[in-house]
C-alpha cells in the first residue's frame, strides 16, 4: 500500500530547474499525504521498498545532483525538505481545528479557565491572525517551503 501512495506523488520534472521541481513535489508529497493521513508514518519505514518508492527517492536525488549539488549537500536539502513537509503534514493532521470558526471555538475553550490578561501575545496572535476570516493554516506551508527552498539555494551559492 505504501508504494501505492509513493506512486500518486509528482516526481521532480526534468525541464524544470531544481527549486521549482523540488517546490511541485513537496506541494505534491503534502497533498498526498493529506489524502492518506494514515500513511505519514509509514511512509520511510520499509525494509523492502516498492519500485515507486525507490524511484521517487531516485528521482529526488537525481535532480538535485543534477543540478551540481554534491552528495553531502543532496542529503541535507533531502532530509530538511522531507521533514519539513512530514512535520507539517502531521502537525495539521493533528490540529483540533479545520476552519477559522473552529479556531475561535478552540481559543475559547482553551484560554477560557485563565485570566485574560494572563496570555496577551498568544491572545493577539489568536484574535489578531488565526481568527480573521479565511485563516487555513494550511496555507502556512507554501511559505515556510519557500523559506527553506530560498535557505537550501542560499548554502549551495556560498558552497
Amino acid at each position: 500500500m505504501i508504494d501505492v501512495v509513493f506512486s500518486e506523488i509528482g516526481l521532480p520534472s526534468g525541464g524544470a530547474d531544481w527549486k521549482t521541481a523540488m517546490r511541485e513535489r513537496a506541494i505534491s508529497l503534502r497533498d498526498v499525504l493529506t489524502r492518506h493521513r494514515w500513511a505519514i508514518g509509514l511512509m520511510e519505514s520499509q525494509r523492502r521498498p516498492g519500485p515507486a518508492n525507490l524511484r521517487h527517492h531516485d528521482a529526488v536525488i537525481g535532480k538535485l545532483r543534477a543540478a551540481g549539488f554534491n552528495i553531502a549537500m543532496t542529503a541535507h536539502a533531502y532530509s530538511v525538505l522531507d521533514s519539513y513537509i512530514y512535520g507539517f503534514a502531521t502537525t495539521k493532521m493533528n490540529l483540533p481545528f479545520d476552519t477559522s470558526a473552529q479556531v475561535a471555538q478552540v481559543a475559547q475553550d482553551m484560554l477560557e479557565p485563565f485570566p485574560a490578561n494572563e496570555y496577551p501575545n498568544l491572545v493577539e496572535f489568536i484574535t489578531e491572525h488565526a481568527m480573521k476570516p479565511g485563516y487555513d493554516y494550511g496555507d502556512e506551508f507554501e511559505y515556510g517551503l519557500d523559506l527553506i527552498l530560498d535557505g537550501i539555494a542560499s548554502v549551495r551559492e556560498a558552497a
